[in-house]
């Protein structure tokens, strides 16, 4: 019983963790890319200096190790809940390939526009780099719905095994109780 509230609790954190990673990354698609991303290069200036303090690397770079830490989490304690499983592994999967992709293609592409600039690049090359930037972010956005959607599966999965690991076994002992006491009271 131990292990299981344990089990609960690491995919209720993990699912929560999920959810406001999308939610955040619907917020940067809808709210935030459209302002950096209009009139592009122009407006990298203004970008950055909005996110002088802090930007999308401070916060999403640490969330996604650790909805990554807690993924694994959560699958090592599901793993013995076939049911459960599979969810969990995919949606670790979905937010790994979300992770990779987004170091392999994305963090470039960041230097490109953010930090090198038009200091070292054509305006071409950075218009260009902008709207593959964009285009690319709808797989993120893909992956994390992804990733949200199987970890959300998974948790009812795992609330659905604790509920019939709960409660079916006692009502198949008390009808199996009342069955075996009609058939006694039947043959006396």
């Amino acid at each position: 019983m131990k292990l299981q509230r344990i089990t609960f609790a690491l995919l209720l954190i993990y699912l929560w963790v999920m959810v406001i990673l999308l939610g955040s990354l619907v917020l940067e698609t809808f709210m935030v890319y459209p302002n950096i991303f209009h009139n592009a290069p122009e407006r990298f200036g203004i970008a950055l200096q909005f996110m002088s303090v802090t930007g999308p690397a401070q916060y999403f770079r640490p969330f996604g190790m650790a909805s990554v830490v807690l993924g694994i989490a959560a699958v090592l304690a599901s793993w013995r809940i076939r049911s459960v499983r599979w969810w969990v592994v995919a949606s670790l999967l979905m937010i790994l390939c979300e992770g990779v992709f987004s170091m392999l293609y994305f963090w470039p592409r960041n230097t490109i526009l953010f930090v090198e600039g038009a200091a070292v690049h054509s305006v071409e090359v950075l218009r260009q780099t902008s709207l593959e930037f964009l285009f690319w972010h709808w797989s993120r956005l893909a992956f994390n719905a992804a990733s949200a959607a199987l970890i959300f599966i998974g948790f009812l999965r795992f609330y659905r095994y604790t509920i019939i690991d709960r409660f079916v076994p006692s009502i198949y002992e008390s009808e199996h109780r009342d069955t075996r006491a009609s058939s006694s009271a039947a043959e006396s």
